[in-house]
C-alpha cells in the first residue's frame, strides 16, 4: 500500500510539474502583450503641473484640440489656460503629421502598380491618426495632460508661460501706485 501511495504521489507531482511548465509560456505571452501596449500608451503624464480649476474649466477646449483644424480654437478662446494650450500643442502636432503624412502617401498612391501598397499604408496611417486623436480626446476629457504616443514629445506651442488674467490686471495697478 505504501508503494501505491508513493506511486500516486509521484504521479501527481509529475502532473503538477507538467502543468507548471505548460502555464509558464502562457504567462509569458500575457506579460509580452501588455509590454507592447504599455510601450505605446505609457507616455509622460504632466497632469500634476496644471491647476485643477483650469483643467475642469477647459477640458472641452482640450477635446476640441484633437479634431483636425479645430486645435486653433483653444488658442483663441482660452488664451490664459495652460491646460488648453497643452492640448492645442498636441493637436497641432497631430494635425501637421496628418496633413504631411497624408499628402506624401496620397501622392505615392498614384504610382502605377505600387500605388496599391501606398494606398494600404495611407489607410493604416489614417487609422493610426484616428487612434491618436481618440487617445488625446480621452485624456482631455479625463483631465489628464498626457503626451500622445510617438509624436507627443514635440513642442510647438509654449504653454508654460501662461499667467492667469487676475495677475496681469493686478500688476499695472501696482505699478500705477508706485508712480504716484
Amino acid at each position: 500500500m505504501e508503494e501505491e501511495k508513493k506511486d500516486i504521489l509521484e504521479e501527481t507531482e509529475e502532473e503538477k510539474k507538467e502543468e507548471e511548465k505548460e502555464e509558464k509560456p502562457e504567462e509569458e505571452k500575457k506579460e509580452e502583450d501588455p509590454k507592447i501596449v504599455k510601450a505605446f500608451t505609457d507616455t509622460k503624464d504632466d497632469t500634476g503641473e496644471f491647476d485643477k480649476k483650469d483643467i475642469e474649466d477647459n477640458s472641452v477646449m482640450g477635446l476640441l484640440a484633437y479634431i483636425w483644424i479645430l486645435w486653433i480654437i483653444p488658442l483663441l478662446a482660452a488664451k490664459n489656460s495652460k491646460f488648453a494650450k497643452y492640448h492645442a500643442n498636441q493637436g497641432l502636432i497631430l494635425f501637421i503629421v496628418e496633413v504631411l503624412g497624408g499628402a506624401v502617401l496620397g501622392i505615392l498612391t498614384i504610382i502605377p502598380y505600387v500605388g496599391v501598397v501606398f494606398w494600404v499604408l495611407l489607410s493604416l496611417f489614417e487609422l493610426l491618426c484616428l487612434i491618436l486623436a481618440i487617445l488625446g480626446i480621452v485624456n482631455a476629457v479625463q483631465g489628464k495632460a498626457k503626451e500622445l504616443p510617438l509624436i507627443g514629445k514635440f513642442k510647438l506651442i509654449d504653454y508654460t508661460k501662461v499667467e492667469p488674467e487676475e495677475k496681469k490686471e493686478e500688476e499695472p495697478k501696482e505699478e500705477e501706485k508706485k508712480e504716484e
